[in-house]
């Protein structure tokens, strides 16, 4: 196990960062960096996340992909910016039950960015769907609805929203959702993380 000052002396050369600037520069994921480099996808991310620190040989097969010398990965070079971008075909959509009548269908706009600021959605709302389960989670979530008109309980208050509606709160409070009127409801749901500590 590294010692704290070996930690802080490696991430100060953001080597995951500089491994996730090659990889969306080049448009690959993950699992075809892995295919390219004999790694796995799950080691990969932690790599580029900072939560676990390359061997050389395990360097130096990432930078063969690339095309770089070692001396990439630890130069003072510029840091490039993240950049995902998220084709609708490549969406997936889950229901938010895993068995019986689902209240609405969530996709992630965002999923392949592995240290996310805030999560962002396309959510569906079903017609005569079920309410969803009260749910609180930390931070704050922002709706905007497209399309329908979409009931929004917080803290056992309901609010209606109809196209063009949005709305901001604190999901610290127990809230959950439900489709109101005679059609189906669209919505994109942007979610943040509460702060740390």
């Amino acid at each position: 196990m590294l010692s704290e000052t070996l930690n802080n002396r490696l991430a100060a050369y953001r080597i995951g960062q500089k491994i996730r600037g090659l990889r969306t520069a080049k448009g690959l994921g993950l699992i075809q960096l892995g295919e390219h480099s004999g790694l796995s996808a799950g080691m990969l991310s932690k790599i580029e996340r900072g939560q676990l620190f390359p061997t050389l040989p395990t360097l130096m097969r990432i930078a063969l992909v690339f095309g770089v010398g070692l001396e990439y990965f630890f130069a003072d070079g510029e840091v490039v910016p993240i950049v995902e971008i998220v084709r609708r075909k490549d969406r997936l959509s889950l229901p938010n039950t895993p068995e019986g009548a689902a209240s609405f269908y969530f996709e992630s706009l965002d999923f392949p960015v592995t240290e996310r600021l805030l999560e962002t959605y396309l959510a569906r709302f079903q017609k005569g769907g079920p309410p969803s389960a009260p749910h609180a989670h930390a931070g704050v979530e922002v709706v905007y609805v497209m399309a329908g008109t979409l009931g929004i309980e917080i803290h056992g208050k309901t609010h209606r929203l109809e196209a063009g509606d949005s709305i901001y709160f604190e999901s610290d409070f127990e809230h959950g959702y439900v489709c109101l009127g005679n059609k189906s409801c669209e919505a994109i749901i942007v979610v943040t993380a509460g702060p740390s500590g």
